[in-house]
């Protein structure tokens, strides 16, 4: 039997059961190692194979895929440091729980640790990033080894998949020649051709007795349920049944999905990231029970209200079985599916609470909204209205891709909630700002209409991501928010210290991003007003392509007006906690 004949066999057979187990999309990046497993891959009929020419970008393109249909995605790319540019989407889909099957080619066992060219040590080369890692053996095409290559498939995707969900890695050595028998028949399974293994996998939770000994705890007493990154679509009618009848608000961050949709809103907090700045509001609404779901929050001033209830009981839920309690203050941590949870216990409360609690949230969040309408004073372009205004502006079911630093935390602040049924995601899972562009990209192959929102540096970090809009035709919007700089960094302790600010925090990049974005055949606008901004996002649902806006702010005076903002907010906030309104 022939090389040749046994490295098409083998990987025929794994790239059948991909499909099989599930994947549909794969991002591969060119090389000349790979190229047996790309040949076959690109043969299969029911595979969409995207090219992406740089790794790093590749990676998180096939992040936003994953993000956006909760599937996983397989990426390929050659041995050496192609393998290596990998690793900010892996870290990133660990942290952030999103499926992603990592397959690198490598040089065969003979080739390595003897000074053969791109040959690094590609074991374990993601360490604990990944759940789980497989040195695959040599393609053979014996029964025994082709029922190996199946299995070893159809297991790394169920790991990938399975909550808590995160990247897998399968290392492939392969020998020269690389070039696969390539025929009619590539795909023709004589054995279990409809999946050699199918794996089952179920939801965690818990008895009856934990959930009436939970519902004891928590009926009739001043509580709160904080809400993260939650991707489950059924999630948001469960819980807002629950807050219903235990007269609980909801703290909404805005990746919980939950502030924009059909679901009931009445009982939605979403200025809390505001009002919580203040210590008499903390003090009127401290809480005596809190619930959370999904990853921490955005927001610092939650965070810190959280830590600073130390008594309180603490309920942290997550469905994938993780220790998310960096407070260290959680008095209950439940391993159960988030959904599952709130409707298993709804039965059990008896729902006989005051709703008075729940009414000084309420308040507080309408004091709150009503004072914010400040921002909308502004006449200058600046970076929280932009935000205040974002869900009048998006059409209905956009997606909105909100990149990390300032702009996710203004989307916290400013972003409130609407009917528009908006889904709302970013990488918070390690909270970089690299491959934000390449991520949204990704997305928005599958989103009904693509929106993104990041700042310069941002933008600069993944410039090349822009390249993926050019190759597939992807209609996308990019809202550039230009402060010529990093924005955030004026709101931290080190804005204090002028003498060296500029050169270490501030890093003006001083560039034209309208050439980059016309190199890869794209729209430049540059917006000069608010009803120029209007004017744009009312046409851009029948355009096309690539569109970048870009909005010109200055750092300075947006941390002046973020300031002078949240101090009017806070005075009106006391006023109304001293019964003075």
């Amino acid at each position: 039997m022939s090389h040749q004949e046994s490295l098409t066999a083998y990987l025929a057979a794994f790239v059948a059961e991909l499909v099989h187990s599930g994947i549909s999309d794969v991002v591969v990046s060119p090389g000349s190692r790979s190229t047996p497993m790309a040949m076959v891959m690109a043969e299969h009929p029911n595979l969409k194979v995207h090219i992406h020419v740089d790794e790093r970008s590749a990676a998180f393109f096939a992040l936003g895929i994953a993000k956006i249909t909760n599937r996983p995605v397989a990426i390929l790319c050659t041995s050496g440091t192609a393998a290596a540019n990998y690793f900010p989407a892996i870290v990133e889909a660990h942290y952030a729980r999103v499926p992603l099957l990592v397959l690198t080619a490598d040089r065969p066992p003979e080739l390595r640790e003897i000074g053969a060219p791109q040959a690094i040590d590609q074991i374990h080369l993601y360490g604990h990033h990944v759940k789980w890692f497989a040195e695959m053996a040599l393609p053979e095409k014996s029964v025994d080894m082709i029922r190996y290559a199946r299995t070893v498939c159809s297991r790394a995707i169920a790991i990938a998949d399975k909550a808590p969900a995160g990247p897998v890695h399968l290392n492939f050595p392969f020998r020269e020649p690389l070039i696969p028998q390539l025929d009619e028949n590539l795909f023709r399974l004589t054995e279990r051709p409809q999946g050699y293994v199918k794996v089952h996998s179920g939801e965690l939770l818990m008895g009856d007795g934990h959930f009436q000994q939970v519902a004891a705890r928590v009926d009739n007493r001043r509580g709160i349920i904080v809400c993260g990154n939650i991707a489950d679509e059924r999630f948001a009618n469960a819980v807002t049944m629950l807050a219903e009848v235990l007269k609980f608000p909801i703290l909404a961050d805005p990746l919980s999905q939950l502030r924009s949709g059909k679901h009931e809103l009445k009982n939605i907090i979403d200025t809390y990231d505001t009002f919580l700045r203040n210590e008499e509001a903390k003090s009127f609404l401290k809480p005596e029970v809190i619930i959370r779901f999904g990853a921490m929050p955005v927001s610092k001033a939650l965070t810190f209200f959280i830590k600073e209830n130390p008594e309180a009981d603490q309920f942290v839920i997550d469905g994938g079985g993780d220790w998310r309690d960096p407070a260290v203050l959680s008095t209950d941590m439940i391993f159960c599916q988030e959904t599952s949870f709130c409707e298993k216990l709804l039965p059990y409360v008896k729902g006989n609470a005051s709703p008075q609690y729940l009414n000084d949230w309420q308040q507080v969040n309408t004091v709150t909204k009503e004072s914010m309408t400040k921002v909308c004073e502004l006449p200058e372009l600046s970076e929280g209205k932009l935000f205040y205004q974002l869900a009048e502006l998006l059409p209905e079911e956009a997606t909105l891709f909100v990149g990390n630093s300032m702009p996710i935390r203004d989307l916290d602040s400013f972003f409130l909630t609407n009917r528009k049924n908006i889904k709302v995601m970013a990488n918070r899972g390690a909270n970089g700002i690299d491959g934000t562009v390449s991520t949204a990209l990704g997305a928005a192959l599958y989103a009904k209409s693509m929106y993104l929102v990041l700042g310069d540096l941002t933008f600069f970090h993944d410039l090349n991501g822009l390249l993926a809009a050019k190759r597939f035709n992807i209609d996308i919007h990019i809202i550039l928010v230009n402060n010529n700089g990093g924005g955030i960094f004026s709101f931290l302790p080190q804005a204090e210290h002028p003498k060296h600010f500029e050169l270490l925090f501030g890093t003006p990049l001083d560039l034209e991003f309208e050439h980059a974005v016309k190199m890869f055949n794209g729209r430049f606008t540059k917006i000069t007003d608010w009803e120029h901004l209007r004017l744009e996002m009312e046409k851009s649902q029948d355009i096309k392509g690539l569109n970048v806006y870009e909005i010109t702010t200055n750092r300075e005076q947006n941390r002046a007006e973020h300031r002078e903002f949240w101090q009017f907010v806070s005075q009106e906030i006391s006023k109304f906690v001293k019964g003075e309104f």
